[in-house]
């Protein structure tokens, strides 16, 4: 018995010069009450020394790191949510809808602001040259911000790597119409007259690659059509011409057709999706008429490349809440807006395989 108080004794010696005896201690002071345990091997006091090597081991530990906090988002500051676009148009309600839910899940007022012009590229520009520090928003455009920054002669300084992508908000499917006295009566009608008359059939586009023209050259591609691409400064006036009657059909995007649908102006043939459109069930997407495409307009948001992770993950999980809110998700489908959320990480994956996809076509328009 007194050759462990001896060892004890030295042990405690080390340990204090090491700063851990009241680790120790503590350790000590919850099991020096069984006498017992000491008492098995009384011929062996060298095996003190392991005994108390958990203990030790314990006391040394390393304490876990505490997480990074940010002042975000800060009380008295704001968030600027550039729409690069015309006001009115699809990207400008979607955004204008959701402002508001996003704005009560930050906490900070969300001000909406428009800086059209260049296809988008004015906006984009304003919103990559602000500090990245999460108060800069800008509604991106998957491929409409591909196509500006891949075409040469827009002669863009950014290009993929600038941006953050932070969330999908909306994804339109492109969809093929007719006037509604076409003979045309389904898609597999139009594509079999495009086949027998290259580069004869009209269809109308709303502007040199645009989203809506990408779309169209897709739309070749997979069914092996040559038609005659009439291009217009827009959505608005490519629709007119296809009433007007001077083109056969136009490709462009849901929420500009359900009105004219209704009372009969266009028929609708095809949907260029995987799955039939909320707002056209009866209509048959191409993959069901045998042809395997799929082309969205897909809207969401992004931050400069840059922002902060801790900063990109509180927007991250803001706009999940804001989108995913029942009553914005009402007023979503009120407007004719297909959403489709998507995180920052799946539309940041998404972008990537649609410029991969993009690129080619760019290439060769």
């Amino acid at each position: 018995m007194e050759g462990i108080r001896i060892e004890m004794k030295r042990l405690l010696t080390v340990l204090a010069a090491s700063g851990i005896v009241a680790g120790l201690l503590l350790a000590g002071c919850s099991q020096s009450a069984p006498a017992p345990a000491a008492t098995k091997a009384p011929a062996a006091p060298a095996t003190a020394a392991p005994a108390a090597a958990p203990a030790i081991a314990l006391t040394t530990a390393t304490a876990p790191t505490a997480a990074k906090k940010v002042d975000y988002p800060a009380k008295g500051r704001s968030i600027n949510m550039i729409v690069p676009w015309p006001a009115s148009g699809g990207v400008d309600i979607g955004t204008r809808l959701l402002a508001p839910y996003l704005e009560k899940e930050l906490g900070i007022p969300v001000q909406v602001a428009n800086k059209a012009g260049a296809s988008g590229q004015i906006g984009e520009m304003e919103m990559l040259k602000s500090k990245p520090d999460g108060y800069t928003i800008c509604a991106t455009l998957v491929p409409g911000t591909i196509t500006v920054y891949l075409d040469q002669e827009r002669k863009a300084t950014y290009g993929r790597k600038d941006f953050q992508p932070i969330a999908l908000h909306v994804s339109e499917p492109a969809i093929l119409v007719v006037k509604g006295d076409s003979p045309y009566k389904t898609a597999k009608d139009f594509i079999e007259a495009a086949k027998a008359n290259p580069e004869k059939v009209k269809i109308s586009s709303s502007g040199i690659m645009s989203p809506a023209h990408m779309a169209t050259l897709q739309f070749q591609k997979v069914t092996g059509t040559k038609l005659a691409i009439v291009q217009f400064d827009g959505a608005a006036p490519a629709l007119t011409a296809l009433l007007g009657g001077h083109v056969d059909a136009n490709i462009g995007w849901g929420g500009n057709f359900v009105g004219p649908a209704k009372s009969g102006d266009i028929r609708v043939l095809g949907v260029m999706d995987s799955q039939r459109s909320q707002f056209f069930p009866n209509v048959p997407t191409m993959e069901e008429i045998g042809y395997t495409v799929s082309f969205s307009s897909a809207r969401g948001f992004s931050v400069p490349a840059g922002t902060p992770k801790e900063i990109v993950d509180i927007l991250d999980g803001a706009f999940k809440k804001a989108i995913n809110n029942d009553e914005h998700k009402k007023k979503i489908e009120e407007a004719s807006l297909p959403l489709k959320y998507m995180d920052a990480a799946q539309y940041g994956a998404y972008w990537d395989q649609t410029e991969a996809i993009i690129k080619p076509m760019m290439a060769n328009p």
